[in-house]
């Protein structure tokens, strides 16, 4: 269940241009999900709106909420300035996260790309399956790559060449001959056109995770909605609020 609390920043470091790494300590651990995401209220009151960021892993104790974010503004500026020890409010667990029990003895392919990767993180070490995990950079500051090797065989791609396989994700998967019975994928919208095509193709189930602009993170404003096949029962048309219907969506259902 969802609530608001105070919280305290553990740790915290830059791993690449404008992405940070913050470890933070709440008991919302216990209850939060791969897939899932929590909302930070700013401390600047020119900031009014919390911002949205994915869990990227929870540690064994499930006492602490590991995120991994990049600099998109104000909000996201504010944040990599903090300290260890420093407070601040966070609201969560939010959305509904990956069904990783559907992977379990099943060949299956993660794929994460940009800021898409941290959700991936926790996801992996849910599922137990053989796993090949995809991820897709900009260029060669590859964070998380270390942490998600020791959970699956990893396969990268960059826009600009410089590791891996150039291009995207779905070029690596092609170009390494990748096979599944199951996707589980979270990045940007032409990343996640392509993998429900691809899926389409292939007949694979495919579980996305959509990025989208979110104001209040609990399904109120409906300022986060996708197109989708069946009607939804809030605003009985065919919508979906990533928020909170989401951010999870099996690939067949929504409209991208």
């Amino acid at each position: 269940m969802r609530q608001k609390q105070k919280a305290a920043v553990l740790s915290q470091r830059q791993t690449a241009p404008e992405i940070y790494d913050m470890w933070i300590e709440t008991d919302l651990a216990g209850e939060a999900g791969p897939g899932q995401f929590i909302c930070i209220y700013p401390k600047s009151e020119s900031t009014l709106l919390p911002r949205p960021i994915s869990i990227c892993q929870v540690n064994e104790q499930k006492t602490a909420i590991r995120i991994v974010y990049r600099i998109a503004g104000k909000g996201t500026r504010e944040f990599s300035s903090y300290k260890a020890g420093e407070e601040i409010f966070i609201l969560g667990p939010l959305g509904n996260g990956f069904p990783f029990q559907k992977g379990e003895g099943k060949r299956v392919l993660l794929m994460g790309g940009g800021i898409g990767i941290p959700p991936i993180l926790q996801l992996a070490q849910e599922i137990k399956g053989d796993k090949q995990i995809v991820l897709g950079y900009r260029d060669n500051h590859l964070f998380l790559k270390e942490d998600l090797e020791k959970l699956g065989t990893v396969q990268i791609a960059t826009e600009d060449g410089s590791v891996g396989v150039q291009g995207n994700v779905m070029d690596a998967v092609r170009q390494k001959g990748l096979e599944a019975d199951l996707i589980f994928a979270c990045g940007p919208m032409p990343m996640l056109r392509a993998i429900k095509a691809y899926a389409q193709e292939k007949n694979i189930p495919a579980y996305i995770s959509l990025e989208e602009h979110m104001a209040c993170g609990v399904g109120a404003c409906l300022g986060c909605v996708v197109k989708t096949k069946e009607i939804d029962h809030h605003s009985h048309v065919h919508n979906a609020r990533i928020c909170t219907d989401g951010p999870v969506f099996e690939a067949e259902e929504v409209e991208i």
